[in-house]
């Protein structure tokens, strides 16, 4: 089992974060007695253990409920800045080298401020954030299912036009159930005319369909949790023993897959972490990876998460290096930009782990 201190130290890649999911308990705090927004405490730590009751509880509208607090918080440039900024600096604490960080901009509208207003706040905040810890940062801009077609090619077109500003990509959002992926096909065929980058919510709470869909019509690039592909495949004792076209497909074209162990199990995708897919998909050599979606609803980080897979699934520091060099390779930044990083910082930064802590 991996030790903390040496989880703690490596270097690892997060490619499924919500913004909004991941607002420190003090920043939630003071911007709220700035509003006079009533909270259900005002001590961090009973703040941060009531944020994720829902995750614990397993009881997704207590888990989703949360999300109104932090959204309100988030209607104004400075506060948008500030939490941007902090997400950063956040993540670099964490051991965090590279983090694509997604939101949907039309939530942070309700007080005046546009869609492009929006953006360019939290652009600016990770900008600080990456001067202050050298954290390298994409932004990913979500649509909401259950929201209109109009609002998310419109987030569609705000994602290309910010795409030389830091938006390295579009996502789709929310609940699955009864509101698919293809009712916003003109967003998805926009961003694919455009030559960029797409990643959609799928299988998470809806079954093969929601995958198959996000795939084929709607053009994903990568897929956001997915736990569901197990429904094509014949498992036995952890090996898949046969597999259907969507999940061969899946395999065969290396279509990442961003796993959130805490988050699916907290939400009810998974019933526990021994039931989670994750160490059957890594084990069987699809491209999958560690995220941790909602840092502040889930009570978790990117190192709880990998102590976790440590524990449950016996990863060892050549099957971290493995997961995060597969991160960095489904970034969604350019080719050159990405040897950078594996060569640069993750393999120069495993191999001075293996040296520090005599690992083979």
């Amino acid at each position: 089992m991996l030790s903390e201190e040496i989880i703690r130290k490596a270097p690892k890649v997060e490619l499924h974060e919500h913004l909004d999911g991941s607002v420190r308990p003090e920043t939630v705090i003071e911007l709220a007695m700035k509003k006079g927004m009533a909270l259900p405490s005002y001590d961090p730590e009973e703040l941060a253990k009531w944020f994720s009751k829902g995750s614990e509880e397993k009881s997704l509208s207590l888990y989703l409920q949360s999300f109104s607090i932090t959204t309100a918080l988030m209607q104004d440039k400075e506060s948008l800045r500030r939490i941007a900024r902090e997400e950063i600096e956040d993540l670099a604490e964490d051991g965090v080298v590279y983090a694509e960080i997604r939101f949907a901009p039309i939530l942070h509208t309700k007080e005046g401020l546009s869609m492009d207003e929006v953006v360019t706040a939290v652009i600016e905040g990770m900008q600080e954030g990456r001067k202050k810890t050298g954290v390298e940062f994409g932004l990913i801009l979500s649509a909401m299912r259950d929201q209109s077609p109009e609002i998310s090619l419109r987030t569609a077109e705000l994602a290309v036009a910010f795409s030389e500003r830091g938006v390295v990509g579009f996502d789709l959002a929310g609940d699955e159930s009864g509101n698919p992926a293809k009712k916003h096909i003109k967003a998805f065929e926009f961003i694919r005319a455009q030559n960029f980058n797409i990643t959609i919510h799928a299988g998470e709470a809806f079954g093969l369909e929601s995958i198959w869909q996000a795939i084929q019509i709607c053009g994903a690039h990568r897929i956001g949790h997915g736990t569901r592909l197990t429904e094509d495949m014949t498992i036995k004792d952890g090996k898949i023993m046969k597999m259907g076209s969507l999940a061969h497909f899946v395999l065969d074209k290396r279509i990442p897959l961003e796993m959130c162990l805490t988050s699916n199990v907290g939400t009810g995708a998974s019933k526990s972490y021994k039931d989670h897919p994750f160490p059957i998909f890594f084990r069987n050599h699809f491209r999958v990876f560690l995220s941790t979606d909602n840092r502040l609803m889930s009570g978790t980080s990117l190192s709880k998460e990998f102590m976790i897979a440590s524990m449950e699934y016996g990863l060892d520091i050549r099957d971290m290096e493995k997961i995060t060099l597969n991160a960095m390779k489904s970034a969604f930044i350019h080719h050159e930009k990405r040897l950078r990083l594996i060569y640069d910082v993750i393999k120069r930064r495993y191999a001075e782990i293996r040296d520090e802590y005599g690992l083979s």
